[in-house]
């Protein structure tokens, strides 16, 4: 089968399977494909989900190959009745299925290193319309598959590549089997970089980029939010040479740097934990943390970064008032009088954390996460925040109230973060750098 005269200067990419469009499976086969292609300078255009029904796949093929001159699809290439990629192919292609004897051997094959004998289910995974061609597939049973769609102009013909839906098995077979076939235009290229941001809505970083976001520009700035962080894409698509095209998207980084100052903290596959456990180390400080209604999730959140123990010692997780004066001594008389979700508890535990951990660094967390456990006065989503650090051998604290919203996961997860961002700006202050305005979600003081 000759390769489709026109570029792949854009893709869609289809996936299957009723567990997708349900929501019971994450699909991680589409981001993986989409990351690889833009990487190579083809830009996807679409990513389609569709369930097991041959009626609505066929309708799906036909429509994404009218729009892009390459569509990879993932899943339904198994041996049940409910794989229905081979068939749904081969209608849109007017075509007939015919058995692979190359795949069907294979797959014989790979049966018998396992002690069984093919069956007639199984033998449908070496099925494939006449007119297409079978993938090989040295990590499972189902043969992928390439075909040529003939379609309407621009284009005139779509290269269609279906995968199976196993990410041990597709991952190759696109490796092995699609990036040789791209046919992407000479000297397109894309060129992305990921920023990440924190302590300030998306509203007002929009506005303080101004330009920067215009869907027009080239490199463009979009942006995304997720759980009090936002992450920036810079993205540059075009014929330019490499290095003019990397200094346009450094030139744009530098603007982004420049509108939002200290609230961005990293870059690519930094996480707010990673980059403060940097910092600590790099100042050779360490710190602790005490944690109520995040039930945790801060300490996971630092263990999770590879060498976290160089700057993490540990912490408690004091869930009952009981818990809070044993183990961090918070004194009773304070508990009784304000309340276990207050700013004074709040300091009584990073300052008691503090002084129990021997560190330089505690933040506390103590809040009400729901879905019960509100009032009027403190409603679900009230939380309050403190950081105790070590100044000049001095015990300095700095207790903050937020109220977030969302579900108890929601709470529970932007006040392990917004912990984080405290710290984190409490040391970008130590160098030199200043922040103005409250955090995200923090209420102004005379609420408090």
């Amino acid at each position: 089968m000759s390769p489709p005269p026109t570029m792949h200067d854009r893709a869609s990419i289809l996936s299957t399977g009723d567990e997708i469009v349900i929501g019971q499976l994450q699909d991680t086969n589409a981001c993986y494909l989409a990351q690889q292609l833009t990487a190579r300078g083809v830009r996807c255009v679409e990513h389609a989900a569709v369930g097991d029904d041959r009626a609505t796949l066929v309708a799906a093929i036909r429509r994404l190959a009218e729009h892009s001159p390459l569509v990879i699809m993932s899943g339904g290439l198994g041996p049940t009745e409910g794989d229905l990629t081979r068939p749904a192919l081969a209608q849109v292609m007017a075509d007939q299925l015919v058995t692979d004897d190359a795949a069907a051997a294979a797959l014989r094959a790979m049966l018998a290193k396992r002690g069984r004998e093919a069956n007639d289910h199984q033998m449908r995974q070496a099925q494939r319309p006449s007119r297409a061609t079978c993938l090989s597939n040295s990590f499972g049973t189902a043969a992928g598959l390439r075909a040529i769609v003939q379609v309407a102009a621009p284009h005139g013909v779509s290269e269609v590549f279906c995968l199976p839906g196993p990410p041990g098995e597709l991952r190759p077979m696109f490796e092995r089997e699609v990036l040789p076939r791209l046919n992407v235009p000479p000297g397109m290229r894309i060129i992305t970089r990921l920023l990440h941001v924190v302590g300030v809505p998306e509203a007002e970083a929009v506005t303080r980029m101004g330009d920067l976001t215009r869907r027009t520009r080239n490199p463009l700035v979009g942006i995304t939010a997720s759980g009090g962080v936002l992450t920036l894409r810079i993205r540059y698509e075009g014929d330019a040479p490499e290095l003019a095209a990397t200094a346009q998207v450094d030139e744009a980084e530098r603007l982004v740097r420049v509108a939002l100052g200290s609230t961005v903290f990293g870059r690519g596959e930094d996480t707010l934990a990673s980059v403060l456990l940097d910092r600590l180390k790099a100042r050779g400080r360490r710190m602790a943390v005490v944690e109520s209604c995040s039930g945790g999730l801060l300490a996971s959140l630092l263990t999770a970064v590879p060498g976290s123990s160089a700057s993490f010692t540990g912490g408690w997780i004091t869930y009952s008032n009981q818990a809070k004066e044993r183990d961090v001594g918070v004194p009773n008389a304070t508990l009784r009088e304000h309340g276990a979700v207050s700013g004074p508890v709040a300091t009584a535990m990073a300052l008691g954390g503090l002084e129990r951990s021997c560190t330089d660094h505690c933040v506390a967390i103590t809040g009400i996460a729901g879905p019960d456990g509100g009032s009027e006065a403190k409603p679900v989503g009230t939380v309050w925040i403190a950081h105790a650090w070590r100044d000049a051998g001095r015990a300095e604290v700095d207790a903050r109230l937020f109220r977030f919203t969302g579900d108890r996961d929601d709470v529970r997860g932007r006040s392990a973060r917004a912990a984080l961002a405290l710290v984190y700006f409490a040391l970008t202050a130590d160098a030199g750098i200043a922040r103005s305005g409250p955090l995200l979600w923090e209420m102004p003081t005379g609420s408090r």
